[in-house]
């Protein structure tokens, strides 16, 4: 019984060190968010896949799997705009490069709106059917959603740790 509650409490302070850092880059990343009104909307564009090419990530595995292979290979398809404006969109296909390759032969034309960062800073594609705002609200809500989730962790571990506390100091 007292390796198990030694296994919560580790498993516990792990997970309350992982919330307290997902609250703290989430509010920060939260409040990097730029306005709606800091994009230009420069329209829907049809981008045709151009090439594939791999690029090696680190593998976030646990074990015996990242012990193995530090680095794990993806798959990323460009897509590059038909009209000639040189906007490009690169997808992430995963690891599997015949999923990618399949892509690019297909040659399917997919439509994505491009918005340009005010001061010339480049540009981002989203969604056709997204606009500035629905993207910015997007953004925000995932940002919140994580650290309204780390917030009650690290609230419900420390009422439950303090309840615990003064149970056993009332006890003696």
């Amino acid at each position: 019984m007292a390796k198990l509650k030694s296994i919560a409490f580790t498993v516990g302070v792990m997970l309350l060190i992982g919330a307290a850092l997902c609250l703290y880059f989430s509010l920060r990343n939260l409040s990097s968010i730029r306005p709606a009104s800091a994009y230009e909307d420069m329209g829907v564009h049809t981008f045709v896949p151009e090439e594939v090419y791999p690029v090696q990530r680190e593998n976030h595995a646990v074990g015996r799997q990242k012990r193995s292979h530090s680095a794990t290979t993806v798959y990323i398809v460009r897509y590059r705009a038909e009209d000639g404006s040189g906007y490009q969109y690169e997808y992430e296909s995963g690891s599997v490069e015949s999923a990618a390759q399949n892509i690019l032969e297909a040659g399917e034309p997919i439509e994505r709106r491009v918005l340009s960062l005010s001061g010339g800073d480049g540009y981002i594609t989203i969604d056709a059917d997204e606009t500035a705002q629905t993207y910015e609200a997007r953004q925000k809500r995932a940002y919140r959603t994580i650290a309204g989730v780390s917030a009650a962790y690290l609230f419900l571990w420390i009422a439950v740790n303090g309840l615990l506390f003064y149970t056993r100091r009332r006890g003696r």
